[in-house]
């Protein structure tokens, strides 16, 4: 008996891998968790008609504080899966259960599926010269996170791309936009004053990877704020230094403006 950890991907039910849908099928009991990341081009319920079996959705309670009660008690005499958009272990929360099944005397298995850290490759920015990612998380009354401002700072000063992924609260049905994480680094900058995310910033937004048609937009923060990127999920990236095939790349799949390759 095991727990088998599997990727969705990015968009809608058939990007599962044909492994991962043989083994869901082949699962006693099904859970699901969709906080960490949006499947944006199905529902549940085409995910239920695709494996043939009910899908016990997790919140973050749920798989965070009571995983052994929900996941690992199934599992001591079920094969069970744990379905997830994206690569079941890019989120860093899914490492910990992984770790907590091994402790409890349960083996597991991943079946890894598409991913933003390959899907971004789309935007033509070189996957090598990406530096550390970083969250901008919405600000709460009496917190107001920058640390995605200092990995901005920290990866252009090594000439590296920066990849933000925009906060998720799925429980409230709210996923950041671009233009909302562009305000809030707006509101970064003033309290910093480093010149690290201004106006005249170039950033690259991509929305709906993984689907067909996803938008894909380069331009600078002052024109970008005000466009309209189409539905969640958003990330945006910043970049670094810029290599001349980049620049092209921008400019002709993501309409940034041509000055860009006046800089490379």
């Amino acid at each position: 008996m095991a727990v088998y950890f599997i990727g969705l991907g990015l968009y809608d039910e058939r990007d599962i891998t044909l492994k991962g849908l043989e083994i869901a099928k082949k699962c006693d009991v099904v859970f699901a968790e969709f906080y960490t990341s949006l499947l944006a081009g199905t529902t549940i319920e085409k995910i239920e008609e695709l494996i043939g079996k009910p899908i016990r959705r997790l919140n973050r309670e749920d798989v965070e504080l009571n995983f052994e009660n929900t996941v690992l008690s199934e599992a001591k005499n079920k094969d069970v899966a744990f379905l997830t958009a994206g690569d079941p272990m890019v989120a860093t929360t899914h490492s910990d259960l992984r770790i907590r099944a091994k402790k409890a005397g349960i083996g597991s298995y991943v079946i890894h599926a598409p991913s933003i850290y390959s899907a971004i490759a789309i935007t033509g920015l070189h996957i090598y010269k990406f530096g550390k990612s970083a969250t901008v998380a919405y600000p709460e009354r009496k917190w107001f996170p920058t640390s995605h401002y200092d990995v901005i700072r920290e990866n252009r000063e090594r000439g590296l791309h920066t990849m933000l992924f925009l906060d998720i609260k799925a429980d409230q049905n709210r996923y950041m936009t671009a233009n909302e994480a562009m305000e809030i680094l707006l509101q970064v900058e003033e309290m910093k004053g480093q010149n690290v995310f201004t106006p005249d910033t170039l950033v690259v937004v991509l929305a709906r990877a993984g689907s067909l048609n996803p938008t894909l937009r380069a331009g600078y923060v002052g024109d970008m704020i005000k466009e309209d990127f189409g539905k969640q999920p958003h990330v945006m990236v910043v970049p670094g230094k810029l290599h001349i095939v980049e620049a092209e790349y921008l400019v002709e799949f993501a309409g940034a403006p041509e000055e860009i390759l006046e800089e490379t």
